[in-house]
């Protein structure tokens, strides 16, 4: 494939990514729905993991956070992984 051809190629592509976008043009409704979805699997799996930290702490004898601490990380972890992959979806 020579440059000119390659050249093309490219623009075509692009050409089709913007009629694209045209085509899927968001709302205002769209989009704070979107955000509010990204909001929730962030929070969600922290607010879980807080929950159950606090069950399992409750469970010992003696004061302890390590539980809860620990599973509010996880659940830090596991939201930024989800709304990773959710904006990377929706791409």
């Amino acid at each position: 494939m020579n440059d000119r051809q390659k050249l093309k190629a490219r623009i075509e592509k692009q050409a089709q990514r913007m009629q694209k976008a045209e085509r899927e043009q968001s709302t205002l409704l769209s989009q704070t729905v979107f955000t509010g979805t990204l909001g929730l699997v962030l929070v969600l799996p922290i607010i879980a993991g807080a929950y159950i930290g606090l069950w399992l702490d409750s469970m010992t004898a003696a004061y302890s956070v390590r539980w809860t601490v620990g599973l509010i990380m996880l659940g830090l972890i596991i939201g930024v992984f989800n709304v990773y992959y959710l904006i990377k979806e929706h791409e």
